[in-house]
């Protein structure tokens, strides 16, 4: 029943009131003049603000003339039903401006759980879920982030998908809306839309469907050294998930492993020089007063002036009392005296496959004695705490395979014992399940059955349960086959998302929200054969994504299929071009600046 709070009373009565007062650290002054685009991510404030493209993209927005950028995030649920009760609308963080009455509205999807909450901040914000039920009083819908390799899913719901990158893509959307609203005949969506598809990287779903198709080529930044990139950027509220500076040292990835869908999404591959990266540092510094900073990309050991940025940083950041932070390395780039340059709690190391032959498969070109190598270096450094990264489900994969990750673990004690003679390590293993991800070589395998998949995570769990000092954990099955459902999903999926909503569906990426009962319920109440997107896609069967150009070509990705049941590894884009399809005039991999030797 409503009360009458108070907005004030509310913030009393939730948890953490500081996700929702706006006012961070270098949050720009708001007029309300000009364009409005209010930029959400549909996920809790600690998340969202741990984002860096949607820091990017607030600042960005915000530093074009005539636009003003707000943020909203899901609220924790203490909030979703204090708003219910109180009949008050979503609102963004900077003015408390209900969503409804902006321009734009733009939603950043990271990855396939969070479907459930976009419907629900929409609910809350008062605005139809479908684009079809939108009329010129309601603002324009945009999506983007990773989850627009393949948008259909959730498609419906929106106005506009931004494909690819942007930090050039939204500033060129608010020009036109600006431009649109000036006009003499006043705004009219349509005549938006339409002019909006010739931007390229606007995908506009009521105007390009599957019965009437046409190409939207994806939008990637030509030049990465002088691109876009504020320092002083927002710093959050209270302590969130990443809570540090973040760099990007380069965008693409040479590897093609293939499993990553972000290692093809984000070619072709562009770099920082490392003059750029230690300047952005130094403006971080001075702009956020971060006491550290991340060093950041697909993999970050496979940069190739890493060892000048770390020695050029280091006397900088001692000085200003600043750690420079490493991600997850690849175990044939790590090397020890990056330890002494960079602030690493615990070695953390991916070899996703517990053998060689797996490892040949899924192109993780990494071999014994990179691991060898590598760990003993770290250990003869100080390290005693590993952190492992494996997936489960891949194909080809036989239980010979699974016990090569019981034989690593075991083969790191040892290496620990011979190079300190000591038997304090930890090693904590990490299996996440695979799933068959739009624009790899896998895209067309078939998701591993929950059943099965139960049983070889229990096959290694009982396994490394005698071995003193390590710790097993594996991700829950059932969320990895709706994320293999969506991720290969079409427009249909948007009445399963929906209905699962109705259900009560929400929060789904957060375990003591998500419900696997009511998703299950929700795909049957729609009629759908769920094994339609779980079970191996025939070769000649047309995806519902591949009206999207992400510059990789489906005969390379086929290519790669065959190599990898031929257990047959590519060799890096580094060590020339692999024909991918993604490559630009200027060229591809191009790293303008002196290379560690």
């Amino acid at each position: 029943m409503k009360q009458n709070l108070t907005w004030k009373e509310i913030l009393r009565r939730v948890d953490k009131p500081a996700r929702y007062v706006g006012g961070e650290l270098n949050c720009p002054t708001m007029t309300g003049e000009g364009t409005r685009f209010c930029l959400c991510m549909p996920d809790i404030y600690e998340v969202g603000m741990s984002n860096l493209g949607v820091r990017l993209l607030y600042h960005r927005l915000n530093d074009e003339p005539g636009v003003e950028c707000e943020r909203c995030f899901t609220p924790a649920m203490d909030m979703v039903e204090l708003l219910r009760q109180e009949e008050m609308p979503l609102c963004s963080l900077e003015t408390h401006t209900p969503l409804k009455d902006f321009d734009l509205v733009g939603f950043s999807v990271q990855y396939e759980m969070l479907y459930s909450n976009i419907l629900l901040m929409l609910d809350l914000a008062g605005i139809p879920f479908r684009a079809s039920n939108r009329g010129e009083d309601y603002p324009i819908l945009i999506a983007g982030g990773p989850c627009a390799v393949n948008p259909e899913p959730y498609a419906d719901f929106f106005d506009i998908v931004n494909i690819g990158e942007g930090e050039e893509m939204l500033p060129e959307i608010t020009a036109l809306y600006a431009r649109h609203k000036a006009s003499a005949e006043g705004f009219n969506k349509q005549r938006f839309l339409e002019d909006a598809t010739h931007i390229e990287g606007v995908y506009v779903p009521a105007l390009n469907t599957p019965e009437h198709r046409s190409v939207v080529k994806k939008r990637y930044l030509a030049d990465f050294e002088h691109a876009y990139y504020p320092t002083a950027q927002l710093v959050a509220n209270l302590e969130v998930v990443h809570d540090r500076a973040m760099v990007e040292l380069y965008r693409g990835c040479a590897n093609g492993c293939r499993f990553c869908q972000a290692g093809f999404y984000y070619r072709p591959i562009r770099y920082r020089s490392a003059e750029r990266v230690a300047s952005l540092c130094h403006g971080l510094t001075d702009g956020t007063g971060y006491d550290e900073i991340s060093l950041g990309s697909l993999s970050t050991g496979d940069y190739p002036g890493l060892k000048k940025v770390l020695s050029t940083l280091k006397p900088e950041s001692e000085a200003r009392h600043y750690h420079l932070a490493l991600p997850s390395m690849r175990l044939d780039t790590f090397e020890g005296e990056f330890s002494s340059l960079a602030k690493t709690s615990s070695l953390t190391f991916a070899p996703e496959a517990g053998t060689q032959r797996l490892r040949d498969v899924i192109n993780k070109n990494i071999s014994d004695e990179d691991i060898n190598r590598s760990l003993t270096a770290a250990f003869l450094r100080g390290y005693n705490n590993v952190k492992l990264y494996f997936m489960l489900g891949l194909p080809t994969e036989t239980d010979e395979d699974l016990m090569g990750i019981v034989e690593i673990c075991s083969r790191i004690r040892r290496l620990y014992r011979e190079a300190t003679g000591r038997r304090d390590v930890t090693v904590s293993v990490s299996c996440a399940v695979l799933v068959p991800k739009p624009l790899t070589p896998f895209q067309w395998e078939a998701q591993i059955h929950p059943d099965e998949m139960l049983r070889r995570q229990l096959l290694v769990k009982n396994a490394l349960r005698p071995l003193k000092g390590v710790t097993f954990h594996y991700h829950d099955n059932t969320t990895s086959e709706l994320e293999a459902i969506f991720a290969r999903g079409d427009r249909k999926l948007s009445y399963v998302i929906e209905r699962a909503y109705e259900l009560g569906a929400c929060m789904d990426g957060w375990t003591e929200y998500f419900r696997y009962d009511l998703w299950k319920q929700a795909i049957r109440d729609c009629g759908i054969d769920e094994r339609e997107y779980l079970d191996a896609q025939p070769l000649d069967k047309p995806l519902p994504w591949e009206f999207i150009d992400c510059g990789v070509t489906r005969r390379y990705l086929e290519k790669e299929r065959e190599a990898a049941y031929a257990a047959t590894p590519t060799p890096s884009c580094n060590k020339g071009c692999r024909g991918c399809g993604c490559q630009t005039k200027e060229g591809c991999n191009r790293y303008n600046g002196e290379v560690d030797a």
